[in-house]
């Protein structure tokens, strides 16, 4: 009863279940702040997505595709005519320009074991949890210059671009696809900011940072002051000190001339 809830619960806050959607989606922002990102999308795994179509004592694995969606008036399809996967690579396929691209390959998930909202609240779990249920796509930043890199390449995604991903089940014993989900709705990246056009206007910014602002602000204006303070208050002080000295130079001569005149 209690894995069903957590199952349930799951579906309601990152759309897990298939009857819900047959689609990639992003990752639920509760587990995946910042998302997308300049190079990167965060989706989840395709949980209980295609559990209609495995079958005991055989061997399955997903693929994950993508594209640009400029693309997709090329050339969508992600198998050939004998069912079987496509192996086009990110470097083929000009980054998805050209059509899709082989993004990732994993383990289909298990949808009788979830993450669970117990692990997601501890620390040490987190990082265990995020694997499991989202895959990050454009975090492979070396793969494109590694020569001996012999996996599958899933590079960083262009800026400010539109991409579509789609999920492929693989029988791994004979070699063809069981099953496939819709391409996904289109998402973007993020643009990247140029520094002219960041807006340091005081008023997008927060209270708080107006109020420490400001409070930088009077202490600078009060130190200066006190510094300027205790200079003047030296330069007088020796002027004083100055005339006073000569003063007293003055009032001992008038005082000797007398005595001298008088001799």
């Amino acid at each position: 009863m209690c894995s069903r809830w957590v199952v349930l619960t799951f579906c309601c806050l990152g759309q897990l279940c298939a009857d819900q959607s047959l689609k990639p989606q992003l990752a639920a922002s509760q587990l995946a702040t910042n998302n997308p990102t300049l190079t990167t999308v965060a989706l989840e795994k395709p949980f209980c997505m295609f559990d209609s179509s495995l079958s005991p004592n055989k061997s399955y694995i997903i693929y994950l595709y993508a594209m640009k969606e400029s693309a997709s008036a090329i050339s969508s399809l992600v198998t050939n005519n004998s069912s079987k996967p496509l192996d086009s690579t990110f470097q083929q396929t000009s980054g998805g320009q050209l059509g899709p691209y082989k993004a990732a390959l994993f383990k289909v998930p298990n949808c009788a074991s979830p993450p669970t909202l117990a692990d997601v609240g501890d620390v040490n779990k987190v990082s265990d949890v995020l694997k499991r249920y989202l895959f990050r796509v454009g975090d492979d930043g070396t793969c494109l210059y590694d020569p001996n890199f012999l996996g599958v390449c899933n590079p960083p995604l262009a800026p400010d671009t539109t991409y579509r991903f789609k999920y492929v089940l693989l029988d791994t014993t004979e070699g063809i696809v069981k099953g496939q989900t819709l391409w996904s709705d289109p998402i973007k990246t993020r643009r990247v900011k140029l520094p002219l056009k960041i807006d340091t206007w005081p008023g997008r910014r927060s209270g708080d940072m107006i109020v420490i602002t400001s409070i930088l602000s009077v202490l600078v204006f009060l130190l200066l002051a006190g510094f300027l303070a205790s200079v003047s208050s030296a330069v007088m002080g020796s002027d004083n000190s100055a005339k006073t000295r000569c003063m007293s130079q003055t009032i001992q001569q008038s005082e000797l001339r007398p005595q001298l005149s008088s001799e």
